[in-house]
């Protein structure tokens, strides 16, 4: 079994997804293409993906239909949204539907892994917090019983 990052990639052009996947590769993740949103759903649901890049405007099935059908199937997947055509208004529709982020077409590879690398580190984080917030709690309950049961035995003692 694998240890590296499984990275989806969602276009409807061969010339992006395959150029994605090289990219990809290059940097050390583990690639999967899917050439609309229902081959990334099948893939989804056979496949532990750790991020989501997906075009913006594809047919059938949109990026933002494709991100609202990947959140009900797993809300902590990383989304990241491609578009040719960016503007103020897309982005903030895909970041307001819980996509991470955004790349533009022309990709530059250092932006791809940025964006990669950012999200996967927040997604990790996400997981620490939650581990240190249970501790936390495990903490906050669990001493009052130490300091009563310190009481108690002190109270026998003397």
């Amino acid at each position: 079994m694998s240890d590296l990052r499984k990275i989806l990639v969602v276009d409807d052009e061969e010339d992006v997804r395959d150029t994605l996947h090289n990219v990809l590769k290059s940097l050390n993740y583990e690639p999967y293409t899917a050439a609309s949103g229902a081959e990334a759903l099948e893939i989804i649901k056979h496949t532990p993906i750790d991020v989501v890049l997906s075009d913006l405007y594809m047919p059938e099935m949109d990026g933002i239909e494709l991100l609202k059908r990947v959140r009900a199937v797993d809300s902590k997947m990383v989304f990241l949204m491609i578009t040719a055509h960016p503007t103020v208004e897309t982005a903030v529709e895909a970041i307001k539907k819980g996509a991470y982020d955004y790349l533009t077409k022309p990709f530059h590879i250092e932006e791809v892994r940025l964006k990669i690398n950012r999200a996967l580190e927040k997604k990790g984080m996400a997981h620490s917090l939650k581990t240190a917030n249970g501790i936390i709690w495990a903490l906050l309950i669990s001493i009052p019983i130490w300091l009563v049961l310190g009481i108690i035995l002190a109270s026998f003692l003397d």
